[in-house]
């Protein structure tokens, strides 16, 4: 594939569960990209993992973390990034997430709540009714999830193949060919 992107950087956000992960190794493979998932380079990085972190530091050091991570990332190109589902509650980091294309995938709570059904991984839902906490994650989230460059919303029984052609299509319509004139 030719480097129609120029090497700009995609990040992916959304919710946990939305598939950021899955879809981001497959735009890295079709662009010739490198992969990266911000939760992974933290757990790596704190060498402990994310639920440990939560529990014995806390959110607001884990978003720390997670500030830093993308910072380092921010300053590569050709990267496919997947993001924490909560990346887009600091500020600061829309300033890194703005260096690149952002793509939000939106995928509707309840397929959500379906694929995260028995996850113990997510310290977020941790409590008594994870459901509810998913629609008040995604409530609090959903304004600054919108101002994304690209939103692609799933269609139920989509293939990752077909969430990661999508993306490609909707990032060729939001970034217009710059027109030349003709003399």
């Amino acid at each position: 594939m030719s480097d129609w992107l120029k090497g700009v950087n995609l990040y992916l956000i959304g919710m946990m569960g939305a598939g950021k992960t899955t879809v981001g190794q497959l735009l890295a493979e079709q662009l010739n990209y490198r992969f990266f998932d911000t939760d992974e380079v933290v757990e790596r990085v704190a060498g402990r993992s994310i639920n440990e972190i939560f529990t014995e530091l806390g959110e607001a050091a884990f978003r720390t973390l997670e500030s830093q991570v993308l910072a380092e990332l921010s300053a590569y190109t050709r990267l496919a990034i997947a993001t924490g589902g909560g990346i887009v509650l600091k500020r600061e980091n829309w300033g890194y997430l703005r260096h690149g294309i952002v793509v939000w995938l939106d995928v509707p709570v309840e397929h959500l709540q379906a694929r995260l059904k028995g996850d113990t991984s997510r310290p977020l839902l941790q409590e008594a009714d994870p459901a509810a906490r998913l629609q008040t994650l995604l409530d609090q989230r959903q304004p600054l999830y919108a101002q994304a460059d690209v939103r692609v919303i799933h269609h139920s029984g989509e293939a990752p193949e077909q969430v990661a052609a999508r993306v490609l299509d909707q990032i060729r319509l939001a970034i217009k060919p710059e027109r030349t004139e003709l003399n």
